[in-house]
C-alpha cells in the first residue's frame, strides 16, 4: 500500500497510527519471526548444549563462567526455574559431541635449508597426542625430542601436508580435522621435516654452490639413505588455546645446534561433530544460528524497552559469548556469520529504525547512524501538519514552546529522510561491491532498497520536508554514473603492475577490459532488469557508454606507447586486447539505435601496426607445433578405424587454431581483410608442404634401422594416410575462413575474379602438391607389390602341364589376398583405391607381356585366361574394390579377347574364323566384287543338304580380254566337322561376267554339325586359267544354321533365294590366322592357314577397279 495515502485506522491518534519508521521498516521486510513452543524448546536445548560443551579459553570480552551464561539463557528464553532445571538435566543426559580441533597449516618462514642447494623440501606431520600432558605452563618446557609425532601418535591418526620443493618460506594453506577425547590431557603436535630423495654423491656435487653445501654433502654421506631431516616442531596444550587462534609459532629444535629454526603460521578452532541435539540433527546450521540470534536480539530489545531506554544495537557480553560459541562449534563460515545480523535486522517487525540502525552498525552492516531514533519514534512526526492546539486552555507561552518542539522534530525528520536517501544512493553507487552476485540474495536486497527509496519519496512527509530533492530516477542515474567511473578507476588501480614495463602494463589493461566485459554481462543479465523494473533506468546502456569511453582513452594511450617496440610478446598481448575490445564493442547498441558516435568506433585502426606481428606469430607457433608433432610421431595408426598417426591429428588441430585466429581477427575493412585471408591461406598451404617433407624424413629416419620390410611398408602406409588426411583438412579452408562471406564483402572493392585467381589458385596449388605427394607414396607401395605380382604371373606359365589351370593360379591369388587385405587395413579408402588402380594397370601389362610370349601354347594361355577372370573378381572385391568401369578398360578387353583366342584349340580357332567371316558376310551390303544367288534347304528325313546354285552376277573381269571364265567351288566348313564331304564344283563358263549356273548339289550330312557355330557353305568363285592357277573372284559364306529345314519340315516350293555379295579376306591378316600360323606343330592348323593365305594372296592381286 502506498504509505502516502491513509487507510482505516491511520488517522492521527487512531488505533492504526504508528511512526513512519515502523511503516518504512515493514516495507523493507514485512515478515516477522515467531517461534512455536516446540521450536522454542528445541532452540533452548541447542543453546544449553552449546554452553555445557564449550571448549577453549574465553576471549577477553566474553563471559568465562558457564553458570552466568545459563542464567542469561533462562532469562532470554523466559524459562521458569523448574522448566529450566528439567531441560538442563535432559541436555546433560544427551550424548556428548565429538570434540575436534580444526587446524590449518598456513605457511612457514625462515626455516633451515637442509639440501645441498641451500633450500629444503619441507612437509609437516601433525596430530593430537592423547593422555600425556605437556609439563609446565608452556610447551617450551617439554624436553626436546625428535620425531615426536611418529613416536607418540598412532600412524592412522597422523596427518601429513604436501611437500613444497626448494624453498625456505613454504605456503601450504591446508586444513585438517583432528579428533580428541579429553582437552585437559591432549596436546597438539606438529613436526616439520625436509624430504630427502636417494641421490648419488655425483648428483649432489652437481648441485653444489658453496662451502656450506659441501659440508651438507659430507653430513648426508654419513646419514642413512633416504632419511628425512628434522626442521623443528610445535607442541601446544589444547587447554591453553582459545576457541579460535591465529598466530605465528616458533619452530622448536631438538638440540641447541640451530636454535632459530623459523616460524610456522597456524590457525586453530574448536568445533563439534555429531551434536546430539534435535535441532542440529534436523536443521541446517545456519538456520539454527539465525534463530538463536533472533531470540537473543529480541531479548536485548525487550530489556531496553522495559528500562525505558533505547537499545544502541550492541549485544550484551553474555549474548555475544553464546553466539560466538555456537558459531564456532558449528563451524559456520565467515560469510554466514556476517550475513546473519543483517538478516535479523530486516526481519525485526516494527522495530524503530534507530534501534535497527545501532544493531546493524554494531554488527558491521553499515546502516546510516545519522538517522535519528527520536525522530522516528516521535508521534508528532507521523505527519508534517501540526496537530490542532487546545481551544482555550493552552497559554500563549505553551503554544510557542509546543511549536518550537514541533519544528525541531520536523527538522530532525527531514534530516533523517535526507540521511536515508543519501545512504541509499551511496549503496547504489557502490552496488557492485555492496550487493555482489556471489551472495544469492543480493538482487533481492538491492530491489528491496530501491523500493524503499521509491516508497519514501512518494510519502507526503518527504515531499513537504525535502522539496529541493530532484526526481529519484535522476538521482539514481547520477549515482550510477559516478559509481561506474569510480569502479573503473578502482579496478585500474587494482591491476596496476608491481613492475613497471610495457608488457606488464598491457597485461594489466587486458585484465581490466575483461573485468569490464564481465561487469557488463552482469548488468545485462541481472542488474539492468532490477533498475528498469523499479525506476525505468537502462543501467546497461548507461554503463556501456561510460565504460567504453574510459576504455578507449586508456587503450589509445597504451598503443601510442608500445607501437614503436613491437616484440612478439607485446604483439600477443595486443591481439588478446583487440579480441577483448571487439567483444566489448559488440555488446553495444547497433548502429541504427545509437544517438551518436562511440569512442570505440573504428578501434581496429589502432591495432593496424600489429597485424604483421600477429600473422608471423600465428605461423611461427603453427610451424613449431608441426615440427614438434612430427618429431614425436612414431608413425603408428591411432586405431582400427583411424588409420593416420598422431601428427595428422595435431596438424588438424593446428590448422583449426589458425582458422580460429582468423575468426577472432575478423578484420572489418574488406580490402585489408582480403589481404589477411590471403596470408592465412598462404601460410596454411606452406605448412602443408612443410609437413609432407617432415613426415617423409621422419619415415626414412625410423625405417633406416629396420630390417623388416613389412615395418617400413607400415610406416609408408601411415605417411600416405597422413597426407590424405591433410588434403581433407586443407579442402575445408574455404568453409573455415568463410570465403563466401568474404567474397560478398570485397565484391565492390576487388576486381572481377581477383579472389578466384588468388585464394582458389593458392588452394588448388597446395592440393595439387599434396596429390602429387600422395601419388608418389602410393606408387612406391605399388612398386613393392608389382614385383611379387609379376613373379607369380611368370611362374604361372611354368607349372607342369598336369596341374589344372584353376590350381595353377592359386599361389597368385593367395599372394594378392594377403597383400591387398594388409593394404586395405593400413590405408584409407581413397589411397587404397589409388593403389588398386595402379596395381590393376600393372597386372594387365604383365599379363599382356606373358600372353604375347605364350601365343603358341594354348595351355599357358588357358591359365592366363583363368588368372584374368580371378583377378577381375579379386580387384572388384564384391563392390569394395574398383568399380566395373575401372576394371573393364580397353586394355582389359583386348587382353581378354587375345586370351580367349590363345586358349582355344586349333579347331576352335578355325571355327571362330568362320564365325567372323559369316559376320563379315552379314555386314557386307555392296556388291563391288559381284554376287551369287543360291537356294539351300535341308531334308531331315534324308539327312541331305540340298543346294541350288542359280547364278552369279557383276563378277570382276580377271582375264586380259576383259572378261572371266567363272566357276564356283562349294565346300562345307569347317572341314573337321565335315571330313567325309569332298568339295563340289560347277561347270566353267567362258567369257561370262554374269553366268547362269542353275546346278543342284546334295550333301549327305547329319543335322547336328550343321547347327554348330561357324558351320557354313563356302562358295568360292574362281576364274579358270588354263596355263596357271585359277584366280579368285570372291567368296561367299552361307550359314547352315539359317538353312530352312534344319529346325523343321519345309516344302520345296517354299525355299527362298539367297543373294550373297562376294567378299575378300582381310588384307592386313586375320589375328586368328596369325595365331594358327604360330602353332608350327599342328598340321591341321598349318594346312588351313596355307589355304587361307593363298586366298588372301589371290585377293590382293585382283583389287576392284577404281570407280566400281
Amino acid at each position: 500500500m502506498d504509505p502516502s495515502h491513509g487507510g482505516p485506522g491511520d488517522e492521527e491518534g487512531g488505533p492504526g497510527a504508528g511512526p513512519p519508521g515502523a511503516l518504512l521498516w515493514e516495507q523493507i521486510e514485512p515478515t516477522s519471526h515467531h517461534l512455536s513452543p516446540e521450536e522454542r524448546a528445541l532452540l533452548y536445548e541447542e543453546a544449553l548444549y552449546t554452553v555445557l560443551y564449550r571448549l577453549g579459553q574465553p576471549e577477553p570480552t566474553h563471559v568465562g563462567e558457564s553458570s552466568e551464561l545459563l542464567r542469561y539463557l533462562q532469562e532470554a528464553f523466559r524459562m521458569e526455574p523448574r522448566e529450566h532445571e528439567q531441560m538442563l538435566r535432559q541436555v546433560q543426559e544427551l550424548e556428548k559431541p565429538i570434540f575436534c580441533l580444526k587446524a590449518t597449516v598456513k605457511q612457514a618462514k625462515g626455516i633451515l635449508g637442509k639440501d645441498v642447494s641451500g633450500f629444503s623440501d619441507p612437509y609437516c606431520l601433525l596430530g593430537i597426542e592423547q593422555g600425556v600432558g605437556v609439563p609446565g605452563d608452556s610447551p617450551g618446557l617439554q624436553p626436546r625430542q625428535k620425531a615426536v609425532v611418529k613416536h607418540t601418535i598412532p600412524e592412522e591418526q597422523i596427518h601429513r601436508t604436501q611437500v613444497i620443493t626448494q624453498t625456505l618460506n613454504p605456503v601450504w594453506d591446508e586444513t585438517f580435522i583432528l579428533e580428541f577425547e579429553d582437552i585437559s590431557n591432549a596436546s597438539f603436535r606438529l613436526d616439520m621435516w625436509d624430504m630427502d630423495t636417494v641421490e648419488s654423491v655425483r648428483q649432489k656435487l652437481g648441485e653444489l654452490t658453496d662451502l656450506h653445501g659441501l659440508r651438507r654433502i659430507f653430513k648426508e654421506v654419513r646419514k642413512d639413505k633416504g632419511q628425512d631431516d628434522f626442521l623443528g616442531n610445535v607442541v601446544l596444550r589444547l587447554q591453553d588455546l582459545h576457541c579460535r587462534e591465529d598466530q605465528w609459532y616458533p619452530l622448536e629444535p631438538c638440540t641447541e645446534t640451530y636454535p632459530d629454526r623459523g616460524q610456522c603460521h597456524l590457525q586453530f578452532q574448536f568445533i563439534h561433530k555429531r551434536r546430539a541435539t534435535a535441532a542440529s540433527r534436523s536443521q541446517p546450521s545456519y538456520t539454527v544460528h539465525l534463530r538463536l540470534l533472533q531470540q537473543l536480539v529480541s531479548h536485548e530489545v525487550t530489556q531496553h524497552q522495559a528500562g525505558s531506554t533505547s537499545w544502541n544495537g550492541l549485544l550484551s557480553p553474555q549474548a555475544a559469548t553464546v553466539l560466538f560459541l555456537h558459531s564456532t562449534q558449528k563451524d559456520l563460515s565467515d560469510f554466514h556469520q556476517s550475513m546473519a545480523p543483517g538478516q535479523v535486522s530486516c526481519e525485526k517487525e516494527h522495530a524503530p529504525l534507530g534501534q535497527a540502525e545501532g544493531f546493524l552498525s554494531a554488527t558491521g552492516s553499515g546502516w546510516p547512524t545519522a538517522v535519528s531514533t527520536r525522530a522516528w519514534s516521535s508521534p508528532a512526526a507521523a505527519s508534517c501538519t501540526p496537530s490542532p492546539a487546545s481551544s482555550t486552555s493552552g497559554s500563549r507561552a505553551g503554544s510557542r514552546q509546543s511549536s518550537t518542539v514541533l519544528a525541531l522534530q520536523l527538522e530532525e525528520l527531514a534530516a533523517s529522510f535526507s540521511s536515508l536517501l543519501a545512504y541509499g544512493l551511496s549503496l547504489i553507487r557502490r552496488f557492485r561491491s555492496v550487493f555482489p552476485l556471489s551472495v544469492s540474495d543480493s538482487p533481492a536486497r538491492l530491489q528491496s532498497l530501491l523500493r524503499v527509496l521509491v516508497q519514501m519519496c512518494k510519502m507526503k512527509a518527504f515531499g513537504e520536508l525535502c522539496p529541493e530533492r530532484g526526481p529519484l530516477p535522476l538521482l539514481v542515474t547520477e549515482a550510477l554514473q559516478t559509481g561506474t567511473t569510480e569502479w573503473f578507476h578502482l579496478k585500474q588501480q587494482q591491476y596496476q603492475p608491481m613492475v613497471q614495463g610495457m608488457l606488464e602494463a598491457g597485461k594489466a589493461l587486458l585484465n581490466l577490459v575483461q573485468d569490464i566485459i564481465g561487469d557488463l554481462h552482469q548488468c545485462q543479465r541481472t542488474w539492468s532488469k532490477i533498475f528498469h523494473n523499479v525506476l525505468k533506468i537502462d543501467l546497461f546502456s548507461m554503463a556501456f557508454l561510460e565504460l567504453q569511453w574510459l576504455v578507449a582513452k586508456r587503450v589509445q594511450d597504451h598503443i601510442a606507447v608500445v607501437s614503436g617496440t613491437m616484440t612478439p610478446e607485446m604483439g600477443e598481448n595486443l591481439f588478446q586486447l583487440y579480441v577483448s575490445l571487439k567483444e566489448l564493442y559488440q555488446l553495444g547498441p547497433v548502429l541504427s539505435e545509437r544517438d551518436g558516435v562511440l569512442a570505440l568506433d573504428g578501434f581496429h585502426h589502432w591495432f593496424q601496426p600489429a597485424i604483421p606481428s600477429w600473422l608471423q606469430k600465428t605461423y611461427s607457433v603453427a610451424l613449431e607445433r608441426v615440427q614438434r608433432s612430427v618429431q614425436m610421431d612414431e608413425l603408428v595408426p591411432l586405431g582400427e578405424l583411424t588409420k593416420h598417426s598422431t601428427s595428422a591429428v595435431d596438424l588438424s588441430t593446428c590448422f583449426a587454431q589458425i582458422s580460429h585466429t582468423a575468426q577472432q581477427l575478423d578484420w572489418p575493412d574488406p580490402e585489408e581483410a582480403f589481404m589477411i585471408t590471403v596470408k592465412f591461406v598462404e601460410d596454411t598451404c606452406r605448412l602443408a608442404l612443410v609437413y609432407c617433407s617432415l613426415i617423409k624424413a621422419r619415415a626414412r629416419e625410423l625405417s633406416a634401422g629396420q630390417k623388416d620390410q613389412g615395418q617400413a611398408a607400415n610406416m609408408l602406409c601411415v605417411v600416405v594416410n597422413d597426407m590424405e588426411q591433410l588434403r581433407l583438412v586443407i579442402g575445408k579452408l574455404p568453409t573455415q575462413l568463410a570465403w563466401e562471406a568474404l567474397e560478398q564483402r570485397v565484391g565492390a572493392v576487388l576486381e572481377q575474379g581477383q579472389l578466384q585467381n588468388t585464394l582458389h589458385a593458392q588452394l588448388q596449388g597446395a592440393l595439387a602438391g599434396l596429390g602429387h605427394e600422395i601419388r608418389t607414396g602410393v606408387r612406391t607401395l605399388a612398386e613393392q607389390l608389382e614385383v611379387g605380382i609379376a613373379k607369380h604371373i611368370w611362374k604361372l606359365v611354368g607349372i607342369k602341364e598336369s596341374v589344372l589351370p584353376e590350381d595353377a593360379v592359386l599361389p597368385l591369388m593367395k599372394f594378392l589376398e594377403v597383400k591387398l587385405c594388409y593394404m586395405n587395413t593400413n590405408l584409407v579408402q581413397e589411397n587404397f583405391s589409388s593403389l588398386l588402380t595402379l596395381l590393376w594397370t600393372h597386372t594387365l601389362t604383365v599379363l599382356a607381356e606373358v600372353a604375347a610370349s605364350q601365343r603358341s601354347c594354348p595351355l599357358a594361355s588357358s591359365r592366363l585366361k583363368i588368372a584374368l577372370q580371378n583377378l577381375e573378381i579379386c580387384f572388384y572385391a564384391e563392390g569394395c574394390g574398383l568399380p566395373p568401369e575401372a576394371l573393364r578398360t580397353a586394355t582389359f578387353q583386348a587382353l581378354q579377347r587375345d586370351l580367349e583366342l590363345q586358349a582355344a584349340s586349333s579347331r576352335e580357332l578355325i571355327q571362330k574364323y568362320f564365325c567372323s567371316r559369316i559376320q563379315q558376310q552379314a555386314e557386307t551390303t555392296d556388291e563391288e566384287l559381284g554376287a551369287v544367288t543360291v537356294k539351300a534347304s535341308y531334308r531331315a528325313s534324308e539327312q541331305k543338304l540340298h543346294v541350288e546354285l542359280l547364278s552369279a552376277s557383276s563378277l570382276l573381269p580377271l582375264d586380259s580380254n576383259g572378261s572371266s571364265d567363272p566357276f564356283v567351288q562349294l565346300t562345307l566348313e569347317p572341314r573337321h566337322e565335315f571330313p567325309e564331304l569332298a568339295p563340289r564344283e560347277t561347270q566353267k563358263h567362258k567369257k561370262d561376267l554374269h553366268p547362269l549356273f542353275d546346278e543342284t548339289f546334295e550333301f549327305l550330312v547329319p543335322a547336328e554339325p550343321c547347327q554348330k557355330d561357324g558351320a557354313c557353305l563356302l562358295l568360292t568363285v574362281l576364274d579358270h586359267d588354263t596355263l596357271g592357277a585359277d584366280d579368285l573372284e570372291g567368296e561367299a559364306f552361307l550359314p547352315l544354321c539359317s538353312v530352312p529345314g534344319l529346325t523343321g519340315t519345309v516344302e520345296p516350293g517354299d525355299v527362298p533365294q539367297t543373294r550373297l555379295p562376294l567378299t575378300y579376306p582381310a588384307p592386313n591378316g586375320d589375328p586368328i590366322l596369325q595365331l594358327l600360323e604360330s602353332r608350327k606343330g599342328d598340321r591341321e592348323a598349318q594346312v588351313f592357314v596355307r589355304l587361307r593365305r593363298q586366298r588372301a594372296r589371290q585377293a590382293s592381286q585382283h583389287a576392284p577397279w577404281p570407280g566400281r
